[in-house]
């Protein structure tokens, strides 16, 4: 019986992992496709432009929203879970009243900061109107923001997978043109474009299940305190993760050039948009399941653990395939002028090896409300995140980027370990070790690999490496769920009937 409980867990998970990794999948290729096309059209300077506006928009969004998008999901759950359906309502409209409220004051923060922003994130032009420009996007990230909010508070999981698909495949047809015409000159017109249709399909959805029935008055905004408090501490948070990036970006974009930093976004995006397709499942199933367990102990532990070990399964495979196949898969999805971030991207593949360890891990804090553990955590990661950065970069260029985001996946991977142990009493299960004893080595000698030549013993050998690690993937995914003789029943079975 107890083995049988402990399948349906590992199924549980495998069986979600696959569902939200597989919407995750098809929004990445679409995407995939817009950024090859947007590439040929503006090249690794447009591309760096492009990435050094949007980090910024979104900073100043995570700054100025007071983490309405994580608290109101949690306020909006409980009475959902209630089944009040006055409670219910009321809490939409506090949640769109917060959120019209930061979306106004955001772009007010950024029309104000515009010639700050132009003067600390280039080094050179002037784009003091750009960023006046890109102001009302502040407010429709934030908008959309509370919007979807609103339908994870309602389970509405189904609607936010149609909406992330139908966002990026507008994104691809609204934009390509515009950067064909206009170049580097449809930048900022197309974020807003973007962040217009965003809101828009998401407004779409959101009120076909809520209704508008807005108030902005004083009592509707005082019903909303209580979830702004608990915000704060994610606003903080938001501005450690999406400060750092900004910080990081505008760094490479100064001491280095735009076109290093078109290079370095693209690499970046390319890993960890990969890496993506599995931790997609996090937020939307694992989470509400850590968040349901009152106590700390051997019931955390095992929730905590399996969870590592179905995404490192799963990820590892996928990983060697990355390392070995970067160097067609860069040029493929851009163009050959990206080629020079293959070396850094191969690198950096090997930190989604700890990530998979440590996200699940990452997650206590949150599951617990333990808002000052979450903000230590994310602040010292920010910090060393950037030194390390700067660091690497000034002595190895494009490539320490890569070695600096390893180098701080195995500092945040101890510092979380450490900190979960004492504060909460968790520990790595003996088969999560054993697990990435297995796999990590593979991923390690599939990078050593990438420094022999493409020759074809290289090809010969990636396969292989392949083959091995999707073989003990399989093979330990079997032990836990059954996987074959369920594959089996369903297709045998369904044909022979």
């Amino acid at each position: 019986m107890e083995d049988k409980r402990q399948n349906n867990v590992y199924t549980h998970i495998l069986k979600y992992t696959g569902l939200f990794g597989g919407v995750q999948a098809l929004s990445i290729l679409v995407a995939l496709v817009r950024n090859k096309l947007v590439a040929i059209l503006l090249g690794p300077m447009g591309m760096g432009l492009m990435s050094l506006f949007n980090t910024t928009i979104r900073f100043i969004s995570d700054s100025t929203n007071l983490g309405v998008g994580v608290s109101a999901v949690k306020h909006l759950s409980e009475a959902y879970e209630q089944n009040d359906k006055q409670k219910l309502q009321q809490s939409v409209q506090t949640i769109r009243a917060w959120a019209t409220v930061t979306a106004l004051g955001g772009m007010l923060v950024c029309a104000l900061l515009s010639p700050l922003l132009s003067r600390y994130t280039f080094g050179w032009g002037k784009h003091t109107l750009h960023f006046l420009l890109l102001s009302p996007a502040v407010a429709m990230t934030t908008l959309t923001l509370g919007e979807t909010a609103i339908l994870k508070g309602v389970r509405k999981l189904g609607a936010l997978a149609h909406i992330s698909l139908i966002n990026i495949v507008l994104a691809l047809i609204l934009t390509v043109p515009l950067f064909f015409f206009l170049g580097i000159s449809a930048i900022v017109p197309s974020i807003n474009l973007v962040a217009l249709t965003q809101l828009a399909v998401t407004l779409t959805f959101s009120l076909h299940c809520c209704p508008m029935q807005f108030r902005l008055d004083k009592a509707t905004l005082q019903r909303g305190v209580s979830m702004i408090k608990l915000g704060i501490a994610f606003l903080f948070a938001g501005i450690f993760g999406s400060g750092s990036d900004f910080l990081i970006r505008s760094f490479v974009n100064n001491a280095g050039s735009p076109d290093t930093l078109g290079l370095f976004n693209a690499g970046y995006m390319i890993t960890m948009t990969y890496g993506g397709m599995v931790f997609s499942a996090m937020e939307t199933d694992y989470f509400p399941r850590l968040s349901a367990i009152e106590q700390t102990g051997a019931t955390l532990n095992a929730t905590v653990n399996k969870q590592i070990e179905v995404s490192l399964l799963i990820i590892s495979p996928m990983l060697v395939a990355l390392i070995i196949g970067l160097p067609l898969i860069l040029p493929l999805l851009y163009s050959r002028t990206f080629s020079p971030a293959t070396a850094m991207a191969q690198i950096m593949a090997l930190a989604l090896y700890l990530r998979a360890v440590k996200l699940p891990i990452a997650y206590l804090p949150l599951a617990r409300g333990d808002s000052r553990s979450y903000l230590l955590m994310e602040g010292i990661y920010a910090v060393v995140y950037i030194l390390i950065s700067i660091g690497c970069f000034h002595a190895f260029g494009l490539f320490g980027l890569g070695a600096a985001v390893v180098s701080v996946a195995c500092f945040d991977f101890i510092m979380l370990n450490v900190y979960m142990r004492f504060r909460y009493g968790y520990m790595l299960s003996r088969s999560a070790v054993k697990l990435m004893l297995q796999q990590l080595p593979i991923g390690l000698v599939a990078y050593v690999l990438t420094k022999t030549g493409e020759s074809w013993t290289y090809w010969l050998a990636g396969t292989g490496l392949f083959c091995l690690s999707l073989y003990l993937s399989l093979k330990e995914l079997h032990k836990r769920t059954r996987l074959w003789d369920k594959l089996k029943a369903k297709y045998f079975h369904s044909s022979q009937s």
